[in-house]
C-alpha cells in the first residue's frame, strides 16, 4: 500500500473512534451529571528516506467538557446539585471518586449512597449517616446537613487542583490523578439535579459530519484497492 493509503487508514481509525465518542454523548444526553466528551486529533509526521514525509492522523486523547449542565428541580430531599465548579466525592471499591450526579438515598444501614450503592462522603472524607427516624432532612448552600434541626455534618464538595488530571471511569465517575481540595465558591442545591451538559443537536450534527467523512475515506480506500488489484492482474498476464 502506498503512503496515501496508510494516511487514509490512520484517518479512518481516528474517525471511527470519534464516532464512538459522539454516539456515547448522544446516548447520555439525558444522564444526570454526565459530562460531554470530545476527541483531540494530532498529526504524526514521519520522514522517509528518499521520499516525501508521511503525515499520519492520531486520535487518542479524550477531552471532557466541564461546563454547567441544566439544573432541574425535583423536590427530592436527597437530590442535590452543585452550582459552580466542584464535585461530590463517593467511596467505591476502587477508591474515592468524584461525580456531579447527586441523586442519593439512604441505604439499609442509614448511609447516604448513590444509585450504584457507593457511599457519599462528607467534607472530612467520612461516610454520611442519615438517622432512619429523621422526619426532615435539610442541606444548606454550604453543604451543612441537619435532620430534625440537629446538625449531622457537611456534604463534601471537592475541586481538583487541575481539572485536566481527571480520568473518566464509567459514565459519571472521575478519578483524580492530582490533588483535590474543598470547593470554596460552589453552592449545594437541595431538591435539584444537574442534567447532562451534552448539546444533543450539536452532537447529532457532528455525528452526520463524521459519518460522511468516514464514507469519503472508505470510498478512496475502495478505489485504491481496485486499482492495486487491476495492476496485479495486469502484471500476471
Amino acid at each position: 500500500m502506498e503512503s496515501a493509503g496508510y494516511a487514509t487508514l490512520s484517518r479512518q481509525s481516528g474517525l471511527m473512534s470519534e464516532l464512538r465518542v459522539v454516539a456515547n454523548n448522544i446516548a447520555n444526553a439525558a444522564t444526570t451529571g454526565y459530562r460531554q466528551q470530545g476527541l483531540v486529533f494530532s498529526e504524526f509526521v514521519v520522514d522517509l528516506p528518499r521520499q516525501s514525509s508521511l503525515s499520519m492522523a492520531r486520535a487518542q486523547v479524550r477531552d471532557t467538557a466541564f461546563m454547567q449542565g441544566v439544573l432541574s428541580q425535583t423536590g427530592g430531599q436527597f437530590d442535590f446539585a452543585i452550582e459552580g465548579d466542584g464535585f461530590f466525592m463517593v467511596e467505591t471499591p476502587s477508591g474515592n471518586r468524584l461525580t456531579r450526579a447527586g441523586s442519593f438515598s439512604p441505604d439499609a444501614a442509614g448511609d447516604l449512597v448513590t444509585a450504584q450503592g457507593h457511599r457519599v462522603l462528607d467534607a472530612g472524607g467520612a461516610p454520611l449517616f442519615v438517622p432512619p427516624d429523621a422526619r426532615s432532612f435539610d442541606v444548606g448552600a454550604d453543604g451543612t446537613i441537619s435532620a430534625d434541626g440537629r446538625l449531622l455534618g457537611q456534604l463534601g464538595v471537592y475541586s481538583p487542583a487541575d481539572p485536566g488530571t481527571l480520568i473518566r471511569e464509567g459514565g459519571v465517575l472521575f478519578r483524580a490523578e492530582g490533588e483535590v481540595e474543598p470547593a470554596i465558591e460552589a453552592r449545594v442545591l437541595q431538591g435539584f439535579l444537574e442534567g447532562s451538559n451534552v448539546n444533543a443537536i450539536e452532537q447529532m450534527a457532528r455525528l452526520v459530519e463524521v459519518q460522511r467523512a468516514y464514507e469519503l475515506g472508505q470510498s478512496f480506500l475502495d478505489a485504491e484497492d481496485k486499482r492495486i488489484r487491476e495492476a496485479v492482474k495486469a502484471l500476471m498476464r
